[in-house]
């Protein structure tokens, strides 16, 4: 074959400088809306979480907040309990305290008593045997 017989091909026209940061641009813009896709979705996943997540713990600090005044009453309730136990435990004391009072009186008394008896006997005794003194 002669070289007349090759056919000819056109060379592709050298890109243009305006074409080539077209192209550039381009190429840049699909990676980036790309890439900022995955971002975006995994953002707006996890925004949608923290959003799921606060209203979970506003729940839960609500809760929270009840059942820190009921534990709050039961307290109270136990306040009085040991209040009024206290009290009977002081009641208690003071009755005890009144009884032995009482039961020095009653000894004192007792022996006052005794005393008058003897006293009574005594004078008695003198008297009969005064008597006795006196007939004969």
């Amino acid at each position: 074959m002669s070289a007349s017989a090759l056919p000819i091909q056109p060379t592709p026209p050298s890109p243009t400088q305006q074409q080539t940061a077209e192209a550039r641009a381009a190429f840049t813009a699909s990676l980036l809306s790309a890439g900022t896709s995955t971002v975006e979705s995994d953002l707006k996943a996890r925004a949608g979480d923290l959003h799921a997540n606060t209203a979970a713990i506003d729940k839960q600090e609500q809760a929270l907040l009840k059942e820190t005044k009921n534990l709050g009453r039961e307290g109270d309730k136990w306040q009085k309990v040991v209040d009024d136990s206290a009290r009977g435990v002081k009641e208690t004391g003071d009755v005890q305290n009144w009884a032995e009072m009482l039961e020095r009186d009653l000894c004192v008394l007792e022996d006052t008593m005794a005393m008058v008896d003897e006293e009574a006997a005594s004078v008695k005794k003198a008297g009969a045997d005064g008597l006795a003194n006196g007939r004969k």
